[in-house]
């Protein structure tokens, strides 16, 4: 694809993104307006508005992808991984702010999304044996609570860049359920 190509194809996607994240309905054309280009270009990528909803998601997915790969976190010092985590995401959510009920729905992107969560307990798992976190909650409440602030620190830390916004969430969280020091 050529360097154009793509770009268009970017910013078509992430102005997707932020359209239907607060009008589900939004038309292709409303699309390409709000990306910049011909409502022509977008249909030459996408037939229908289905195909170009499935394309957002799936950059969604990538940029999830991307995030966990980076946190390092079956390998990086745990309070690391976690920082890296949150920063991570706080930005793929202020960039692909897409309707996740939606996402849900599809059985393909669900088990992809399900994989990710896995990667994640599996982290929390590790955070606990190392006694970064406390082992005496209830099952899945680490993880329950940490989606919720990561989208909590999305939403309502909109002034901070995402690291200060990482850097909120982590010391909230771990002085939530992170192991009594004392």
């Amino acid at each position: 694809m050529r360097a154009d190509a793509a770009r268009n194809l970017e910013t078509v996607l992430s102005a997707g993104a932020r359209l239907l994240a607060t009008d589900p309905s939004a038309s292709i054309a409303a699309i390409a307006a709000a990306a910049g280009v011909d409502r022509r270009t977008v249909y030459r990528r996408f037939a229908t508005r289905e195909e170009l909803l499935a394309a957002v998601y799936k950059a969604r997915l990538d940029a999830i992808e991307q995030a966990i790969d980076a946190a390092r976190l079956d390998r990086a010092p745990v309070a690391v991984a976690l920082h890296r985590y949150a920063e991570g995401i706080v930005t793929v959510n202020r960039t692909w702010p897409v309707e996740l009920g939606r996402m849900r729905a599809d059985e393909t992107i669900r088990a992809r999304r399900d994989g990710f969560i896995e990667q994640v307990d599996a982290f929390l798992r590790r955070a606990t044996e190392e006694g970064l976190l406390r082992a005496d909650l209830p099952a899945g409440w680490a993880g329950a609570l940490l989606r919720q602030l990561l989208h909590l620190a999305t939403d309502e830390l909109p002034d901070l860049d995402a690291g200060q916004a990482a850097d909120v969430l982590v010391e909230t969280y771990l002085r939530g359920v992170g192991r009594d020091r004392t």
